[in-house]
């Protein structure tokens, strides 16, 4: 019994097969951002230092929860209170007490970015940093590199079979670039910081909002496609 050739790993004179890779590279305009928050208190007692960085941390979130919707998300990573030992002097003798909290917001407006940014930077020893600009997991940009990638696939393939003087036939595989071995490559490009890092006192009550230029992310996809096509004229 003869197995059909569509079937069998690799062509035959009468059902040659092409493979191609077909790719799409997109430059798209960033959907949200992220910016850092780090409040930091110093006191000379464990006492005073926790009360400062409790009333810098309630500041800063309730500044942040202020603007609304354009807050997708406020989330708090890391807190620690830290004991400076004194330099000099015998025994384990305390100076001060270092004390921080971190924090992560996610905006979808980035006007209100610029402006949420320069509010934030201006409380006391709160340190900004960002922003990272970047996609949602679901954004369509996605979708369309990897449709814009198996068309192209299909242009590549059908322009070798034209050179032999064939065409294709029937799709036999299509498949992300390494998926037997590794995740899907779709992504969008690393975040890259639109600022520097900011660490401001309190000097007015108002402050001009940072005009932001946002970073235009780069979305790549790659696909993998067999073909068989007609026996070519030689």
């Amino acid at each position: 019994m003869t197995q059909d050739a569509s079937h069998q790993p690799y062509g035959t004179p009468e059902v040659p097969r092409v493979a191609v890779r077909g790719e799409a590279t997109l430059e798209v305009d960033p959907e949200i951002a992220r910016i850092g928050i780090t409040v930091s208190a110093r006191g000379t007692d464990r006492r005073t230092a926790l009360e400062d960085l409790t009333r810098r941390n309630n500041a800063v979130l309730d500044l942040v929860k202020s603007y609304g919707d354009p807050v997708e998300k406020l989330e708090t990573g890391a807190f620690s209170i830290t004991p400076e030992l004194a330099r000099h002097g015998r025994g384990e003798r305390i100076r001060a007490y270092h004390g921080r909290v971190h924090l992560t917001a996610e905006l979808n407006d980035f006007t209100t970015l610029g402006e949420l940014t320069t509010r934030l930077a201006d409380l006391e020893l709160t340190q900004v940093d960002g922003p990272w600009w970047a996609l949602r997991p679901t954004s369509p940009a996605h979708g369309e590199a990897r449709r814009q990638a198996v068309l192209e696939a299909v242009q590549r393939a059908r322009e070798y079979a034209a050179a032999l003087g064939a065409n294709l036939a029937a799709l036999v595989e299509l498949a992300d670039l390494g998926a037997e071995n590794a995740p899907a490559p779709f992504r969008a490009s690393a975040p890259g910081a639109g600022m520097r890092s900011m660490a401001f006192n309190a000097a007015e009550d108002t402050t001009p909002a940072l005009d932001l230029e946002p970073q235009r992310q780069t979305v790549y996809a790659q696909v993998n496609a067999r073909f068989t096509m007609t026996p070519p004229q030689l």
